[in-house]
């Protein structure tokens, strides 16, 4: 297949998941062209940020499709470095959306340098019920070794995560280890796991970026039984909206909006995501604003 086939072929922005027959492991390959596409449109970002927000972007939809609920799954890195804030989501319905924050003038591509002593929130923000967040410190100079070191001193399952990205489309891999319903040995569950991890340990950014799900799950484990599941899309969307817009003007001082209006006109909120703008006018915010006192009732 050629290079212009592949990439033709790709863009579908979808996850694949599978499972590995008479064992308790399954895996999930995600591609994100179109949607990171849009993404990266709305902000200039540099290349070696661009490719960090690719990779943190394929690890949340990855991790979101070990979640049962409805809701929404949230990686957040602060750094002292040239990136001081990127966050991502991708909700359960598999829409994502991202931003990096004060990396206008990140110049490296450095991992460390663009992300000096930096720390890595996952937050769990379900519809219904508590939210939950980990936080690890970023090392080994990759998203994917972080990630992997997190659930590595975690109790949770086992779980492993391959992770590439470029200015255009991004990619990753996850393999997880189920609870015991089908192999009960727990030395004969190492041995599986190590036996796909190895597989897997094979893989290149490249053919990450560039083959199918299909291709990879075949270039990797042909000889094995999987049971492979329909792809699910993905998509970028903001879930910003002018209601919730309001919604945070309302928790401003009334004196501080009337300030606002008597000095602007209105108030102009941006989306920092989408670069959407609300634009309210005084007849808009008369319930938040104080009375006028300049009205004198006889």
């Amino acid at each position: 297949m050629s290079h212009s086939d592949a990439t033709k072929e790709l863009k579908d922005d979808r996850s694949l998941r599978f499972l590995f027959e008479d064992t308790d492991i399954r895996g999930e390959i995600v591609r994100l062209d179109d949607s990171f596409k849009e993404i990266l449109a709305i902000h200039q970002y540099a290349p070696g940020v661009s490719q960090i927000m690719g990779e943190l972007l394929a690890a949340a939809v990855l991790l979101s499709t070990t979640l049962k609920f409805e809701g929404k799954l949230i990686l957040q890195i602060r750094s002292e470095g040239q990136i001081p804030l990127m966050m991502v989501e991708c909700t359960s319905e598999q829409e994502v959306r991202a931003i990096a924050r004060g990396a206008e003038h990140a110049t490296s591509n450095n991992f460390d340098l663009l992300l000096t002593g930096g720390q890595l929130a996952i937050t769990i923000d379900p519809a219904q019920g508590e939210r939950y967040q980990g936080i690890v410190p970023l090392a080994g100079g990759s998203v994917a070794y972080s990630l992997d070191a997190y659930f590595a001193q975690s109790e949770q399952l086992q779980t492993r995560l391959w992770l590439a990205a470029d200015g255009r489309q991004a990619g990753g891999m996850l393999l997880q280890q189920l609870p015991s319903q089908i192999v009960a040995d727990l030395s004969e569950r190492e041995e599986q796991w190590t036996h796909a991890c190895t597989l897997a340990e094979t893989i290149k950014d490249e053919e990450l970026l560039l083959l199918s799900a299909e291709q990879i799950i075949h270039r990797l484990y042909h000889e094995d039984s999987l049971r492979v599941f329909a792809p699910s899309a993905i998509k970028f969307h903001c879930s910003c909206s002018r209601e919730r817009t309001y919604g945070a003007l309302c928790t401003l001082d009334g004196a501080e909006l009337r300030d606002i209006l008597d000095e602007q006109g209105s108030i102009s909120m941006d989306c920092e995501f989408c670069n959407q703008q609300y634009v309210f006018a005084e007849e808009d915010l008369l319930e938040l604003l104080p009375p006028d006192e300049s009205i004198t009732l006889h």
